[in-house]
């Protein structure tokens, strides 16, 4: 249970996943609007078209923001043009920490790291991939343990796109899509006295983000694949 000062209001329908906290969150992210290390009291997961081209989308993003009286600062903006409404949710409850975990994906955009392909200077958030990553702690995280956290994230979405058999266009196993994006936030109330400084795979941190990471990018898969069943 989040203590009433760190309250989280979601908003979770087609258009957008949307968090809001009571107090700014600690945030380390890839996101398009609001990306790098900042302080944030909102943070979105945004359905675009699979036909979106914006050539400016930090432009168009904050004409997004402002058409819907959603103020810039403070907001954390992620694109995918994944199915909001088949993503996952999952939760941790531990005596130094909280989490919540969100993701949505799509793989039609699967690729492998470390193989030759095109490069562009600007991602394409249009096409039908794309795995967001949503990271809420609830609970003090030092700031190496925010960037342990995505390196964590990123190996158990990896791990979980291996099992569920994911391949690129090669038919070579898929590590990501070429446009996925991470969000990890925490609170920075302190649980128990703890301040958790790393959260690698041996760290009790670490292990509940690998966890939620691996069983949302997997229900998230599988929802998509039903629905194209």
């Amino acid at each position: 249970m989040l203590p009433q000062e760190s309250r989280l209001t979601v908003q979770w329908d087609a258009e957008m996943i949307q968090l809001v906290a009571a107090k700014p969150l600690t945030c380390l992210s890839s996101a398009v609007v609001g990306g790098g290390v900042q302080h944030a009291v909102r943070i979105i997961n945004r359905h675009v078209d699979k036909q979106y081209d914006a050539l400016d989308p930090t432009k168009e993003i904050n004409e997004w923001l402002a058409a819907r009286g959603i103020p810039r600062e403070g907001t954390v903006v992620l694109l995918t043009a994944a199915d909001l409404t088949l993503g996952s949710e999952q939760t941790v409850e531990a005596p130094t920490f909280g989490l919540r975990t969100w993701v949505t994906a799509g793989i039609g955009n699967a690729a492998r790291a470390g193989q030759k392909g095109p490069t562009f200077r600007e991602p394409s958030f249009g096409m039908p991939g794309t795995i967001n990553i949503l990271l809420l702690i609830e609970g003090a995280v030092a700031p190496a343990a925010l960037v342990g956290g995505v390196i964590t994230a990123t190996e158990a979405k990896a791990a979980a796109l291996a099992d569920l058999g994911v391949t690129d266009s090669k038919g070579l196993v898929a590590t990501g899509t070429t446009t996925d994006a991470v969000v990890i936030a925490a609170t920075g109330n302190i649980q128990d006295g703890v301040i958790h400084p790393y959260a690698g795979t041996l760290s009790p941190l670490g292990q509940a983000i690998a966890r939620t990471v691996y069983a949302g990018v997997t229900e998230a898969v599988e929802n998509e694949r039903r629905r194209k069943r």
